[in-house]
């Protein structure tokens, strides 16, 4: 993949590049095809390679001069398991498989700013390309820290970026603070008594317990989590009974959900609230019920300092004001596994207008090929103002 001096993040390769990975899609842990093609290329711009952290993902590292400070740089690699109902000319290739959040285009930017650096080396310090699999729900963060990756690359910060629909491809914004939500799942179960559905007093009803529970489970927001404190829990899933029988009342009947929040405080809350619930209820109608909640990701909060310098940075490469007040989301990122150890900054980018209203896990979205320049440039600016 040779560069030009007029072209010097291979722009036309890396589009093509972020095509082809579009077109083969891998889901969490099972980014072979992808993490082969990133370390070929970080290969062969004479950066050092360690794969196998996380199963399929890469770390990639430059170290130049004597400076003593190391960050990091993430991106993700895995698409998700449904169907592209779009049209583009690089389609997803394999059944029900895409990159419907755009980690295909946030691994060329990152890989277009590593091999732009392993030429320019315009910084004191080292700097480590994470490529991670697995972020979809999938843990492949955690898993990349299980198998050692900060005591074989210990850093002083750590930087994400994501891109976001609604902003334009040369707008960036960096806040500090809370920018993505806590992502927990929780599962109910009350266990009743089953019984004939004509004879509904000779058994105990968990299905109206059920009832009972979801439509009392959105008041632990409204009442008892602190107004100020944003807080989202959902209930995503329910079972019990059976469609041909629908003359027996069930003896058990499962919920389960999600529930989100921007500090451990809340968090816990939630968990407590969401059991306390189900066991009351559970007791008011003479049953039991049991519950588990399972904590998959963290809040992602911005660093003060770490911010500062990913803002400075935006500054440089961005045709529009960087926006400093834009509000969190309630979507999760594992990338908060990392920035619960090390001073972190998690970035948005943004991916143009939703065409079609194709925002991010739409069957119709796709990634902006017009972002990549700004997000190579960002990654680069950021490395050469924080290794100085």
């Amino acid at each position: 993949m040779p560069h030009k001096d007029s072209d010097p993040f291979e722009l036309d390769a890396m589009i093509a590049l972020r095509h082809d990975l579009h077109a083969h899609p891998e889901l969490g842990f099972e980014e072979v095809r992808t993490s082969d093609i990133v370390a070929r290329l970080l290969a062969d711009a004479g950066i050092a390679v360690d794969r196998g952290l996380g199963k399929t993902g890469i770390v990639g590292t430059i170290s130049v001069g004597h400076g003593g400070r190391a960050i990091a740089l993430r991106a993700d690699m895995d698409a998700l398991a449904m169907p592209e109902l779009g049209e583009p000319k690089y389609k997803s290739t394999v059944a029900n498989t895409m990159h419907a959040c755009g980690h295909d285009g946030h691994t060329v930017m990152l890989l277009a700013a590593a091999r732009h650096l392993a030429r320019t080396r315009q910084f004191s310090g080292t700097v480590h390309f994470i490529f991670q699999p697995a972020e979809e729900g999938r843990g492949g963060a955690r898993a990349m820290l299980a198998d050692g990756f900060l005591d074989r690359f210990p850093i002083d910060a750590v930087y994400g970026l994501h891109n976001m629909p609604g902003l334009a491809t040369d707008e960036m914004a960096v806040v500090a603070g809370p920018q993505l939500a806590s992502s927990d799942s929780w599962e109910v179960a009350f266990h009743g008594i089953g019984t004939h559905g004509a004879k509904p007093h000779l058994g105990r009803d968990g299905m109206t317990a059920a009832a009972h529970f979801l439509t009392a489970l959105h008041t632990i927001v409204a009442r008892r989590v602190d107004p100020l404190q944003p807080a989202v829990v959902s209930a995503c899933a329910i079972s019990g009974g059976d469609f041909r029988a629908l003359n027996v009342i069930p003896d058990d009947v499962r919920i389960g959900g999600t529930a989100r929040a921007y500090s451990a405080e809340v968090r816990e809350q939630l968990e407590l609230e969401i059991g306390q619930l189900a066991a009351g209820i559970a007791t008011s109608f003479g049953i039991t019920a049991s519950y588990s909640f399972k904590r998959r990701i963290a809040p992602v909060i911005n660093d003060l300092k770490a911010t500062e310098t990913a803002l400075a940075a935006a500054r440089q490469v961005t045709g529009k004001p960087v926006v400093t007040d834009f509000p969190p989301s309630t979507a999760g990122d594992d990338f908060a596994e990392f920035g619960n150890l090390v001073p972190g900054c998690y970035v948005w980018l943004g991916n143009g207008p939703a065409v079609d209203g194709a925002l991010h896990h739409n069957s119709r979205y796709d990634f902006n090929d017009a972002a990549i320049l700004t997000g190579a440039r960002y990654w680069t600016a950021l490395v050469e103002a924080e290794l100085r």
